[in-house]
């Protein structure tokens, strides 16, 4: 038995944020044979199940790393294996760093996104992931639990954000890790979190070798689960430091099934 792990934007989903005939019978062949399928994403839990159901991967034994790795769950039993949050005062703090350099940040309840205001960012983001919004100018103050991820977007000026993640790496190296999921998307996420502790936490609660991990992506975000995995593989359409990393690079982009063969061979 083998787990594969899969990032959606840039990998599984095409432009059009389907699944096409082609991977999706190449992915149900996989599972068919006894193998475990994770989807492990940036995104909410909410969003990615609703990925799940609106796309039909109803697959016994799915199992979802969300929050990069922040919140692990198995979807059969509706059970969280594991949450990994950032405390309440270290959001206080980002969050006070961000408002002093003009970078949006929202964070995310079991439901809902959690943003002060409906900017442009938050617009642009919500294009795609339809989860339901709150807006509160303290939206932190609407948690009940240490949030997984924060996210921060800039959408004109990139040095503004790279400028914010130095600023959070030198205050809180040991806290903190961040990473980009999209250009225009920083990751803040738990310095224990990362798509590498879903490789290795969800391998260890299915009991199965990392030597029989397989993890696929594109973005910055997919790098440590790329070289955590037994089998790295990277999308053609995937940044230079995730294709230089992988043991395996797709010959198609996720547009032109570029998943299909990695699965015919697991």
């Amino acid at each position: 038995m083998k787990l594969f792990l899969s990032d959606l934007d840039g990998t599984l989903l095409t432009k059009e944020k389907i699944i096409s005939p082609a991977t999706m019978q190449a992915l149900k062949d996989y599972v068919n044979r006894g193998n475990r399928f994770a989807i492990c994403t940036g995104r909410a839990l909410e969003s990615a199940l609703t990925v799940k159901s609106t796309l039909g991967l109803d697959f016994p034994g799915l199992l979802i790393a969300s929050y990069n790795g922040g919140l692990l769950y198995d979807v059969d039993e509706k059970k969280v294996i594991q949450r990994i949050g950032l405390s309440f005062s270290l959001c206080k703090e980002i969050d006070k760093i961000a408002s002093e350099q003009g970078v949006h940040i929202h964070t995310y309840s079991d439901t809902h996104i959690l943003a002060k205001t409906q900017d442009q960012e938050l617009d642009f983001y919500t294009r795609v992931i339809k989860t339901p919004v709150t807006l509160n100018p303290n939206c932190f103050s609407e948690l009940e639990m240490e949030p997984s991820k924060i996210i921060a977007i800039e959408l004109e000026d990139h040095d503004k954000l790279e400028n914010f993640k130095q600023t959070l790496e030198k205050k809180y190296p040991n806290e903190l890790s961040l990473v980009y999921s999209h250009p225009n998307y920083l990751e803040v996420i738990p310095k224990e979190s990362g798509k590498d502790s879903a490789v290795r936490n969800l391998s260890k609660y299915l009991g199965i070798q990392l030597a029989d991990t397989i993890a696929a992506g594109d973005e910055m975000n997919d790098l440590s689960m790329i070289k955590a995995a037994g089998l790295g593989v990277a999308m053609c359409n995937g940044v230079e430091a995730v294709i230089s990393a992988a043991d395996y690079v797709t010959k198609t982009d996720n547009n032109h099934d570029g998943l299909v063969p990695v699965f015919q061979l697991a």
